[in-house]
């Protein structure tokens, strides 16, 4: 028995320090991929393969095909998650530091919950929670209203305002996904999502004039080298050690992921890519991710008096790493 307890605290640490760090380092890898990328074609090409990837799994683990509701509803996910949400960052990473466009990320939990409660949910925030969206908000403006000093090359206005709305696409993905028809495994649902969503990233690469900057030829072995990252390590592996989380650990074990992610995307921009943060984008930084779990550890209480939190919102979410 103690052999079996330690072989599954082993393999609940493995999870999830590859969840941790393999979907914290996604940001950088995805400001070196667009270094020589278009980041549309970029993060088109990224979730077509990796969801091709994991739909083969999940017929291979006895997943039925999906239906043509269930391939409209994860496409309009895709849409919202992987296009408006991923494709943005992508494009915003052109501009600003990785390190900004995580924290700015890591406020989707927050979105969430303001958009379900202005939408009239029946579940009140707590006093807890509610703390949590003020310190968070708070942080967003600090880091809108002045997100670095005029020497930080790279951080913008129009930067902050796109991650923001990446943000807010995320979170209406997010909640669309609790009522949409999607496949009943979570492998698939997510393998639908991918797919569609690079389809859409594909076909808006499109209209934004992506495709006359690549130059395959000029693409950079480094560039090559966060692709296959972020294909293999961000989309696949780290999604399936989340899955397999998600049925063998606590719900408010797993969550923890949510302001674990930024600190590790903070680290590695720093150690890896030079990245300079201001003292008051620091400041905006520490109160993000003091937000995140403070509302972490407040939801669950919450939901842990009224009902087991929803799987299938976080498993959406997490579709956009």
């Amino acid at each position: 028995m103690t052999e079996r307890k330690d072989s599954k605290l082993i393999a609940v640490t493995t999870a999830l320090l590859m969840v941790y760090l393999f979907w914290g380092g996604t940001y950088l890898g995805m400001k070196i991929a667009i270094e020589s990328m278009p980041p549309f074609i970029m993060a088109g090409v990224r979730f077509f393969l990796a969801g091709v990837v994991l739909l083969l799994i999940g017929r291979w683990k006895g997943a039925e095909m999906p239906s043509a509701q269930e391939w409209r509803g994860a496409g309009i996910v895709g849409a919202l998650l992987l296009l408006g949400g991923n494709g943005v960052v992508a494009w915003a990473e052109l501009r600003l530091p990785s390190a900004i466009a995580s924290l700015l990320i890591a406020t989707v939990p927050l979105w969430i919950l303001v958009f379900n409660w202005v939408g009239g949910s029946r579940q009140k925030p707590t006093l807890g929670v509610l703390a949590g969206i003020l310190v968070g908000l708070s942080g967003v403006a600090v880091l809108v209203a002045h997100p670095g000093g005029g020497e930080e090359k790279g951080v913008d206005t129009i930067g902050i305002l796109a991650l923001l709305f990446a943000s807010v696409s995320w979170s209406f993905g997010s909640l669309y996904s609790r009522t949409a028809k999607l496949p009943a495994s979570p492998l698939m649902s997510t393998a639908l999502q991918m797919i569609g969503g690079g389809i859409l990233l594909s076909i808006a690469s499109l209209f934004l004039d992506d495709w006359t900057k690549l130059h395959v030829t000029q693409i950079s072995l480094r560039s090559w080298i966060a692709f296959a990252y972020l294909v293999v390590f961000g989309s696949i592996l780290a999604y399936t050690a989340y899955i397999w989380l998600l049925k063998n650990a606590e719900p408010s074990l797993v969550s923890t992921y949510a302001f674990v992610n930024p600190i590790v995307a903070v680290f590695l921009g720093w150690l890896l890519a030079d990245e300079q943060l201001s003292a008051q984008s620091w400041v905006a930084a520490a109160m993000i991710i003091a937000a995140v779990a403070i509302i972490t550890m407040f939801r669950g209480k919450s939901a842990g008096r009224a009902k087991a939190p929803g799987r299938k919102e976080e498993v959406e979410l997490r579709a956009s790493e």
